[in-house]
């Protein structure tokens, strides 16, 4: 019979607990346990057979897939818990019906699109570096920006001791105190646009992340969320190479 097991990381992330990252973090602190055992890493398990514990509660595999999509206000944490009681994101899809964690994140003074789900394939498949998939950025920056800004966007920046991949930049609206930028991202560094606008010295007064793919924003409200449609589910894992089951 072929080997059915997998990465406790991966079943972890697919039964909704966590992202693989975070998940690999909690198998670190000692808070998984597999058939009674603490677990490491590099632990595979059966999803069929084994029993795995996360501080002391059953993991289960989940048959509903939750999407959703969240307004992130600023002034919150991409967190689902923050030890230092700060105001995070899981404050505000309290109500989401099922457990869910952020696909990426956003920085505290950042806002706008950010996903959701217990979909951890789906998740994984959406951040990959090797995707690409396009995030849309609205920037409002202190002039003045200069053609040669513009094209160092476009061309790419070294930040990081390394160069960014390649960026679209247009300007939306230029005016004596302001100018707002509309920027689309291939890869997901950390606070890249932030880090790009201080070595072209802007400074930058308002990021908010517009579309993820071909999946936009809209009007969705402030703090409000709402579950992502059959139509944007199907558009976002063809962005990530994925092929939208049946259900």
């Amino acid at each position: 019979m072929p080997d059915k097991k997998v990465r406790l990381q991966k079943f972890l992330a697919d039964c909704g607990v966590a992202s693989r990252r975070k998940s690999e973090t909690l198998i670190e602190a000692g808070k998984v346990r597999v058939n009674g055992k603490v677990a490491a890493i590099g632990d595979q398990v059966d999803p069929k057979r084994d029993t795995v514990l996360v501080s002391g509660k059953r993991v289960t595999q989940k048959k509903d897939r939750i999407y959703v999509m969240l307004n992130k206000p600023r002034g919150f944490i991409t967190t689902m818990n923050d030890e230092m009681d700060r105001k995070c994101v899981a404050q505000l899809i309290a109500d989401v019906p099922g457990r869910v964690y952020p696909i990426g994140r956003l920085d505290k003074d950042s806002e706008g699109l950010l996903l959701f789900t217990n979909d951890g394939a789906f998740a994984n498949a959406l951040t990959h570096p090797s995707k690409h998939v396009s995030k849309t950025y609205r920037v409002t920056v202190r002039p003045p920006v200069t053609q040669e800004m513009l094209t160092k966007i476009t061309q790419g920046i070294i930040i990081d001791d390394r160069m960014t991949a390649p960026a679209e930049v247009r300007v939306v609206t230029s005016e004596e105190n302001r100018v707002v930028l509309e920027i689309v991202l291939y890869e997901g560094r950390n606070r890249q646009i932030r880090k790009m606008c201080e070595e072209l010295g802007l400074e930058v007064a308002r990021l908010r992340l517009i579309a993820v793919g071909s999946v936009k924003l809209g009007m969705l409200k402030q703090g409000d969320w709402r579950d992502l449609s059959e139509d944007e589910i199907r558009k976002l894992m063809l962005a990530a190479g994925m092929e939208r089951k049946k259900k």
